[in-house]
């Protein structure tokens, strides 16, 4: 699992499916802070997953990826919008570090990958001092490799099994906050 359950960044990994998305809004709701970011959720069909939508805690929505996006940006059969990532999710990044105690960065994935402003704005996240719940794809990438590899970062593996363990280990970290010894700033994106 991580390092400390103290630290400042709390990221959830796991498979599709596992719930990480449902914790993060959970504790968000309940966490009596003023937070600030967004969430991303499903787009579906007549049951069908058809793409992904941003959601930023101000209430905006964007279409991050949907299989009718022509796009360059492709994970799987989307096609990824990174314009509507860099219009809607970075600017929610940004304001949360400038106005929120929690910052919320659900999720930090493949498709998120692609822009090098969400990369930016992911870097100033982690080294605004500022507590940072979200969520970070399980499987190897060099910049998310990197995040998890960060001295203030704590990544928990959720899957159905251990949802109750897990909720509960975020509600502490909510309540207790992080050790005010572990700031050390990450490098921004493309360096280091």
């Amino acid at each position: 699992m991580g390092r400390s359950s103290m630290a400042e960044v709390l990221l959830l990994t796991g498979k599709p499916g596992a719930g990480k998305t449902s914790l993060i809004m959970q504790a968000v709701a309940g966490a009596g802070l003023k937070a600030g970011g967004f969430y991303t959720e499903e787009i579906r069909s007549v049951g069908t997953r058809e793409g992904f939508r941003i959601v930023p805690l101000d209430g905006r929505q964007a279409v991050l990826a949907h299989v009718g996006i022509s796009s360059p940006f492709r994970v799987s059969k989307y096609g990824v919008d990174t314009e509507a990532l860099n219009s809607t999710a970075v600017p929610a990044i940004r304001s949360a570090i400038s106005d929120a105690d929690l910052i919320v960065i659900d999720e930090i994935g493949k498709m998120d990958l692609f822009s090098a402003e969400f990369c930016d704005a992911v870097i100033q996240a982690l080294n605004s001092g500022k507590r940072v719940l979200g969520s970070i794809m399980l499987g190897p990438h060099p910049f998310s490799d990197r995040v998890k590899r960060h001295p203030r970062v704590e990544t928990l593996i959720v899957s159905r099994d251990d949802r109750t363990e897990v909720e509960e280990r975020i509600s502490g970290w909510l309540k207790d906050g992080p050790a005010d010894d572990q700031r050390r700033d990450l490098p921004a994106h493309g360096s280091g």
